[in-house]
């Protein structure tokens, strides 16, 4: 497995931690952190947790089952950076709370998204050749 991928998937573990300890502070002591903080821990679990894990497992995976290498391994090197650094910018941002940097931090993260969309169907693309 390429590093990369191992990379996404030990960063799907911390962002579960992390994730579930917001929800934990959230749920224990009210009050205590941002009223969007639910948000954050929404996002640290499914875009985080959920979303990291399915990309270094298909990045992995879909490649193999395809019969093709991954279209571009640049493209999927620029995902991971969006992805980590648009999670971080709009956890930063609900947590600070810093509501200029959210819109930022959610580019990132949609932009991470069509990179792996894209990075994915020209991969497993049924018109290409073997």
């Amino acid at each position: 497995m390429l590093w990369r991928n191992r990379l996404f998937v030990l960063m799907a573990l911390v962002y579960a931690l992390v994730g579930g300890l917001i929800g934990v502070a959230v749920a224990t002591v009210p009050g205590a952190l941002s009223p969007e903080a639910p948000l954050a821990h929404a996002h640290l679990m499914l875009v985080g947790f959920v979303g990291m894990m399915i990309f270094g497992i298909g990045l992995h995976v879909l490649p193999r089952f395809s019969g093709r290498p991954l279209y571009s391994e640049r493209l999927a090197d620029v995902q991971f950076a969006l992805m980590n650094a648009g999670l971080i910018t709009i956890c930063i941002g609900w947590l600070a709370p810093v509501a200029s940097i959210v819109p930022i931090g959610g580019a990132g993260i949609w932009g991470g998204f069509l990179l792996f969309a894209t990075n994915v169907a020209l991969t497993i693309r049924p018109w290409a050749r073997r």
